[in-house]
């Protein structure tokens, strides 16, 4: 029955500035009580950086700010209102146990610049996470410094680079091999790091086409960027086989960990031949995803060598500072970029408060407990599977009947043939049956994808609900097809014109921005 009386809030709220009003404060900041004004002494702002006007901020009362929020709130949806099936995103509830250590003022207070000794707490917590996080993902060192997953695999094209550079054939390695069922983000970060991308192509059962990729590897063939299991769900059969192949010729196999959760404790990157691997905090290790986040991308290696005679390895080409335990002094330590290391990508070590929050979901679940998520997560999605299998209008390419791990792809293609209704029509469907849409048109390979995850916390009921929504949905299309292009109507923003919202002078990402492109007022 929820699904047919669903109706989203829609408050007519209006911009925090516009609700501001002149001489409305929120807090007072007391002033220092005499023995604290004694311990700190006086403050003084030096004149350089003293504003020449005070910051052009909203002035409302507490209460307005607050009630602004919780309207914006429901006018929402996110992973606390209900299923978040974002294919290839991992969307994972977020433990509140985790958020509190996170923010507990003895770590949210703490100074990348205090000494070593008056910060033992903190560094032991990123020391264990950095064993952790290579013991799982079967590798021999982990830097926790990079800031996202990008971020985490730019990282690893950019030892790609070196390794190549320090063993003197950087003019030669010009290539990376990228399949055409990648992430966007490893082509990305391929060109950014100055390599030619080679795309090779999926066969029918949704693995690496393994004759076209024997095609292309050559002595130019500097490394190969693959997430197992695929974007497609598909764990890849050949994975040994295309790790001896790249290795014959040199290259370095990089694993992009956005889909670690559909194998975790059951195989690992390193166990397959992975050189390099990045695991997203938040996706496999339920810290905060998007608007939510930030997010943390750690980057692990294998500890292969890269030139004997000088005693070179991988983990001298790892990113920012390692801690490392001091066993003469009996406590841990920074260990900073040596002058092989491909240096700093960001301030100490990216982003702290994901990885404690990784930490604590490590330590809360166990070895045995990670093992239980992959297994309910994959289990979910092959349920999943089970109830919109035959549902007409839709489809599963390649390898149709091949067990999935983290996730599935759907396509609409059969109804965009059959009656014009479209993926995206199906996802605004979806909307108006109070449930988030999947990821759409993605990956590039399936036309008119729906990328569908549960990962392990969502319940039987929901797996069920949302089968079942995706079915009425093909009943509704197939016998009133000009009406799916009026959904969404039940929330509180209706269909857009997408290509109008993506163009950059519609954009308002600031208040200045807006006042400066629609209230035509000067910056």
């Amino acid at each position: 029955m929820g699904m047919n009386v669903f109706r989203q809030a829609k408050w007519p709220e209006p911009i925090i500035f516009e609700l501001g009003r002149s001489g409305r404060i929120g807090f007072l900041v007391p002033d220092p009580e005499p023995e604290v004004k004694e311990y700190v002494g006086e403050i003084s702002i030096p004149e350089k950086i003293i504003r020449k006007q005070p910051p052009n901020l909203p002035e409302l009362s507490e209460v307005e700010v607050l009630r602004h929020f919780i309207n914006l709130s429901q006018m929402s949806y996110g992973v606390d209102n209900g299923p978040l099936p974002l294919g290839s995103c991992t969307m994972k509830y977020n433990p509140r146990i985790a958020y509190e250590v996170s923010q507990d003022q003895r770590i949210a207070l703490l100074h990348p610049l205090q000494d070593e000794d008056t910060v033992q707490g903190i560094l032991e917590i990123l020391y264990y996470l950095q064993k952790w996080l290579a013991n799982i993902t079967g590798m021999d060192y982990c830097s926790l410094h990079p800031a996202a997953g990008a971020h985490g695999e730019f990282a690893g094209v950019l030892m790609i680079r070196k390794y190549h550079e320090l063993r003197g054939q950087l003019d030669i390695k010009k290539e990376i091999i990228v399949p055409d069922s990648a992430h966007g983000t490893n082509p990305a970060s391929s060109a950014m790091g100055g390599f030619k991308v080679v795309e090779v192509p999926s066969d029918r059962d949704g693995n690496v086409d393994i004759d076209a990729l024997k095609e292309v590897v050559s002595e130019s063939t500097a490394g190969l960027m693959i997430t197992n299991p695929s974007t497609l769900g598909l764990f890849e059969e050949r994975i040994t086989e295309i790790a001896e192949l790249i290795h014959s010729v040199d290259g370095l196999l990089y694993y992009d960990g956005a889909n670690l959760n559909g194998i975790m404790g059951y195989t690992r990157p390193g166990d397959m031949g992975f050189d390099i691997a990045h695991i997203n905090i938040h996706k496999t290790f339920g810290a905060p995803h998007g608007g939510g986040g930030p997010g943390a991308g750690p980057v692990c290696i294998k500890n292969r060598v890269v030139d004997e005679e000088r005693g070179i390895t991988l983990k001298d080409l790892l990113p920012g500072p390692r801690v490392v335990y001091d066993d003469e002094k009996g406590m841990y330590r920074l260990v900073f970029p040596g002058k092989y290391s491909i240096g700093w990508l960001k301030a100490f070590f990216g982003n702290i408060v994901p990885l404690v929050w990784g930490f604590v979901y490590i330590a809360m679940l166990g070895s045995k407990g990670l093992k239980e998520v992959t297994e309910q997560a994959v289990i979910n999605t092959n349920y999943f599977i089970k109830l919109v299998r035959g549902t007409k209008g839709y489809s599963i390419p390649y390898g149709e009947n091949r067990f999935r791990k983290h996730e599935v792809v759907l396509s609409a293609e059969p109804m965009k043939k059959d009656i014009d209704v479209t993926a995206e029509d199906v996802s605004k469907a979806l909307l108006d049956k109070g449930l988030y849409a999947p990821t759409i048109y993605f990956p590039l390979i399936v036309k008119e994808a729906l990328m569908t995850e549960f990962t392990e916390t969502e319940t039987l009921e929901n797996i069920e609900r949302y089968a079942n929504a995706l079915k009425d949905i093909s009943r509704q299309a197939y016998h009133s097809p000009e009406n799916m292009k009026k959904h969404p109507v039940n929330t509180s923003v209706t269909r857009i014109d997408q290509v109008k919202a993506n163009r950059p002078r519609t954009m308002a990402p600031t208040w200045r921005v807006y006042l400066k492109k629609f209230k035509s007022i000067k910056k």
